[in-house]
């Protein structure tokens, strides 16, 4: 039997590619194409609509980063909020923090969910938490129109956008957010690579900046996204990502397989190409 390989190509200039051993999931959901399969060396790995989202051999590298640095300096994380997510490994490092007492979850597409929880067990630890409160429905709805209590932490953990993650990017969205962010809070979300997407995520930045008056993007390895250099950014009315909890993080970092306080001081150091961009 001829080697099979599954590619992600980024417009026509950048591709990467994996070796399959055997495929577990394939099938068109209401909003995309989900597919899981056994690499041979990445371990189970999740696309939609031919994009890669998730590996087991990587994941901690994203997963810890989008979480960390927001949970160990927000001033509370008794309420967390996850948008998107399906494979679960948001919510995951969010519920390894004591102090949270409700993790709500927000994921627009039931089939995701399913499909990583049936085959990817070791990213998604989390689906019997009692603080998890998991709602299959549409993220950019729930912030414009829930009446729940507001959080002290969000995190946006969706794709590219693109398909049904296109108005998750926008400042609409970012104002849902904020109307149910606590006056303390802080928003964190993956802003895209700021090497291969720099447009985007110059545009992410400063749409942010028309909503939050603190924006403070941040930087490290996310080595299934192509080009290995991944940016997220934390949002707020005026939180200093720098006032790590001691605490907090002393007993996330014991936990932590890349994370830590000096990957997050660090982190937040601003490449000079971004720094002097014109825009």
């Amino acid at each position: 039997m001829a080697d099979e390989w599954y590619y992600e190509q980024f417009e026509n200039h950048t591709r990467l590619g994996m070796r399959v051993k055997r495929h577990l999931v394939s099938e068109q959901s209401d909003f995309q194409q989900i597919e899981l399969f056994e690499a041979e060396r990445y371990g189970r790995v999740l696309t939609l609509d031919g994009v890669y989202q998730t590996s087991e051999l990587e994941e901690y590298f994203y997963h810890e980063m989008l979480v960390h640095p927001t949970m160990t300096s927000a001033p509370r994380i008794r309420r967390a909020l996850v948008i998107g997510g399906g494979d679960g490994g948001t919510a995951r490092e969010v519920l390894k923090h004591p102090e949270v007492e409700t993790c709500v979850m927000v994921e627009i597409d039931a089939r995701v969910v399913e499909a990583c929880r049936a085959h990817l067990p070791t990213i998604g630890t989390a689906w019997h938490d009692p603080r998890l409160d998991l709602r299959i429905g549409d993220g950019i709805a729930f912030v414009k129109e829930t009446d729940i209590e507001p959080f002290d932490a969000i995190f946006l953990d969706g794709s590219d956008p693109i398909g049904p993650n296109t108005g998750l990017y926008d400042e609409a969205f970012y104002r849902g957010c904020a109307r149910v962010l606590a006056p303390d809070g802080v928003f964190a979300l993956q802003s895209e690579s700021p090497f291969l997407m720099r447009d985007i995520f110059l545009q992410i930045q400063e749409t942010l900046g028309q909503v939050f008056e603190r924006v403070d993007p941040y930087f490290g390895p996310a080595p299934i996204y192509g080009c290995g250099m991944w940016s997220w950014t934390c949002a707020s009315r005026g939180v200093d990502p720098m006032a790590m909890v001691t605490g907090r993080v002393e007993r996330i970092e014991a936990q932590s397989r890349y994370y830590n306080r000096d990957i997050h001081r660090g982190a937040f150091a601003v490449p000079n190409d971004l720094r002097h961009d014109p825009r």
